[in-house]
C-alpha cells in the first residue's frame, strides 16, 4: 500500500470509541528487587476527614515507578508521623528499608479571606531505616490541592532516592471518542494526572483530532482537527480554551511539534504536492520547507537541543527514521533493523531513540541506544503504536489493544516495569507526556 495512504489509515485508526475517559492503573510487570519503602499515613489534626489520601497516593505512585515496593498498612506496626516516634527496629524487622511519615495541619484563614477553600500545611520526612536516621525533611507551607501535593510529595521522595527527578506531578494528554446518541461520534483531546486520574476535557469536536502536543512550557498544545471538514493546525491555550488556526492549507496538515525554545513549529504539509517537512516560525509565520523528495516525509520530532529533527520516510523503500539538521538540510538514516520504523522520539538525554518496531507482523514500542547501536523491544504486544517519553527520561507511554479494545499503556525504558491505563469504559489513543509543569 502507498505509504501515505497507509499514513492516513493510521492517523484515522487513532480514534477510538471511549464512554468515558477516567483512566485506572493496572500493573502488569513489577519491577526487579524493587526497594521495600513503607508510606505511614499521614496525621490530620483538623476537624473531620480528608478528601484525599495523601500517603495512598505517593505509595501507589511509588509502587508505579516500579522501583519501589510499597508496604502494605496492614502489615505496620505503628503508624509514627513524625521522626521521633519512629521506633526503627520494628520497620527493620518488617524489611523495610525507607520510611515515610508525615502530618497535616489546617491553615486558619484570616477574616479578610475571600475564599472558602480550605488551606493546609503538610510537614513530612524520609527516614533510611538501616542507618536508622531522617535522611531529608520537608514542609509545604500552604495547599489548597492535597492530590496534588500527595504527587510533589513522590517527587521530591523520588529524586532523594533515586537522584532523578521524579515525573508524579506530571499531566498525560490523549484523545478519545465518545458516542452521543444525537451527535454520533464525539472526538475529545483530554488531560489527566500522570496516573490517569482527574481527565479533563480540553477540546471537543463531531469531526476527528489527532496529534496532540504540548508546547515547552506546558501552557498551550497544539492539535489536528477536521472541525472544518478539512485537516488544520490549532494552537489553544491550555487554562483558558483560547485557540487560533496555525495552518489550513490544501492536502495534509498533520504532525506538529513544538521546538525547545517554543518559537517554532516543524510540521508535515502536501501544499506543493508531497507530504514534506516544514518549519513555521511562529512570531512571523514565515515557513520554510525543510525535506526536499519525492518519497513521503512525515512525523517530525525534535531532538531536545533543537539543532535536528527525527522523522519517517520511505525514500530507502520502507517506512525508516531518518535524522535532518535544521540549518543545513542534511539528512541521515537512523534506522536500519526490519522494514518498519516509525514515530520515533529522541530520549532527553539525547541516547536513545523509541519508535514503533514491526517485527513478524507485529508492532511494538521499541528502543535504540544512538551512542552504542544497542536494540530492544519494549513491549511484546502485537498493535503498540504512539509512544511519548517522560520528561525524566524513565518511562514511556503508548497506546496498545488489550481485552479487543483500546487502552494506554506505559513501561520503563529498561523494560523492567510495565503498567496498562485501560479507561473505565471505552478505548482511548495517542498519549502525550507533558514537560515538567513548575
Amino acid at each position: 500500500m502507498h505509504l501515505l495512504k497507509v499514513m492516513m489509515v493510521f492517523f484515522l485508526m487513532q480514534v477510538c470509541v471511549v464512554a468515558q475517559a477516567q483512566l485506572r492503573i493496572e500493573v502488569t510487570k513489577g519491577g526487579d528487587n524493587p526497594t521495600p519503602i513503607a508510606i505511614v499515613p499521614f496525621s490530620w489534626s483538623g476537624e473531620g476527614l480528608l478528601k484525599e489520601d495523601l500517603a495512598g497516593v505517593v505509595a501507589a505512585d511509588m509502587g508505579r515507578s516500579g522501583q519501589f515496593k510499597p508496604m502494605a498498612r496492614a502489615e505496620m506496626l505503628s503508624q509514627p508521623s513524625v521522626s521521633s516516634e519512629v521506633f526503627y527496629r520494628d520497620w527493620r524487622i518488617m524489611g523495610v528499608d525507607y520510611l515515610v511519615v508525615g502530618r497535616i495541619t489546617p491553615v486558619p484563614s484570616s477574616p479578610q479571606a475571600s475564599s472558602s477553600v480550605p488551606v493546609y500545611r503538610v510537614n513530612y520526612e524520609l527516614m533510611d531505616v538501616r542507618a536508622e536516621k531522617s535522611v531529608a525533611s520537608w514542609k509545604i507551607a500552604s495547599v489548597t490541592d492535597l492530590r496534588a501535593a500527595a504527587h510533589h510529595i513522590s517527587d521530591m521522595v523520588y529524586q532523594k532516592l533515586t537522584g532523578l527527578r521524579g515525573v508524579f506531578s506530571t499531566k498525560l494528554m490523549y484523545i478519545s471518542v465518545e458516542r452521543d446518541g444525537a451527535k454520533g461520534k464525539v472526538y475529545k483531546l483530554q488531560v489527566a494526572d500522570a496516573d490517569g486520574q482527574r481527565s479533563q476535557t480540553l477540546f471537543q469536536s463531531t469531526e476527528p483530532v489527532m496529534s496532540p502536543v504540548w508546547s515547552p512550557d506546558g501552557k498551550r498544545i497544539a492539535y489536528v482537527s477536521f472541525a472544518t471538514g478539512r485537516p488544520a493546525i490549532y494552537i489553544q491555550n491550555r487554562l483558558t480554551g483560547k485557540k487560533i488556526k496555525l495552518t489550513g492549507f490544501k492536502g495534509i496538515n498533520g504532525a506538529p511539534d513544538w521546538s525547545p525554545d517554543g518559537q517554532k513549529m516543524a510540521m508535515v504539509l502536501s501544499k506543493d504536492g508531497n507530504p514534506e517537512i516544514y518549519i513555521m516560525n511562529l512570531k512571523t509565520r514565515d515557513l520554510r520547507r525543510l525535506t526536499h523528495h519525492y518519497a513521503i516525509d512525515t512525523e517530525p520530532r525534535w531532538t531536545k537541543d533543537g539543532a535536528s529533527l527525527v522523522f519517517t520516510s520511505n525514500r530507502g523503500g520502507s517506512p525508516q527514521v531518518y535524522k535532518v539538521d535544521v540549518v543545513t538540510g542534511r539528512v541521515t538514516r537512523l534506522t536500519f533493523r526490519g522494514n518498519y520504523n516509525a514515530r520515533a522520539q529522541v530520549s532527553p538525554d539525547g541516547h536513545d531513540l523509541v519508535m514503533v518496531h514491526r517485527e513478524n507482523e507485529q508492532f511494538h514500542i521499541s528502543v535504540q541506544n544512538l551512542q552504542r547501536d544497542l536494540f530492544a523491544n519494549l513491549t511484546k504486544t502485537s498493535l503498540d503504536e504512539s509512544p511519548s517519553i517522560s520528561p525524566n527520561g524513565s518511562m514511556v507511554i503508548y497506546a496498545t489493544q488489550h481485552n479487543n479494545k483500546g487502552v494506554l499503556g506505559a513501561v520503563a525504558i529498561n523494560g523492567n516495569i510495565k503498567y496498562l491505563l485501560p479507561a473505565l469504559r471505552g478505548e482511548v489513543r495517542e498519549p502525550v507526556w507533558s514537560p515538567y509543569l513548575n
